[in-house]
């Protein structure tokens, strides 16, 4: 079992999930994050961090695609491992809109650490 970033993260970004994080195994997307689920080991603190409840466990169902996406950015984007002051203005805004994938997701980098 890993845990995984889903689309809730989508311009909320507010990485207080980055800050209790053990191992260090968030990377930053210019939108959003991801968990390397190779690194992640399964502690679940980062969980209940989560303002937008944008980390769930991958043994919901329905979480396929999310585990590929945070499979496949986490290689891709650097990593962060402190809260930084990159929360978007209007997270709060966003915060719970469906359908936030298919409007705003990027798949480039953020700045990381």
């Amino acid at each position: 079992m890993t845990y995984v970033v889903t689309d809730a993260c989508i311009r909320c970004k507010y990485m207080d999930c980055v800050e209790v994080c053990p191992v260090d195994c968030f990377y930053e997307g210019e939108n959003m994050l991801a968990i390397n689920p190779n690194e992640c080991i399964d502690c679940g603190v980062c969980e209940p961090e989560c303002p937008a409840e944008a980390i769930l466990p991958d043994t919901e169902s329905g979480l396929e695609k999310w585990l590929e996406l945070n499979s496949t950015f986490s290689t891709q984007w650097p990593n962060v491992t402190r809260k930084n002051n990159q929360t978007p203005d209007d997270a709060d805004e966003h915060k719970g809109e469906e359908g936030k994938y298919d409007k705003y997701f990027s798949p480039e980098p953020g700045k990381g650490d």
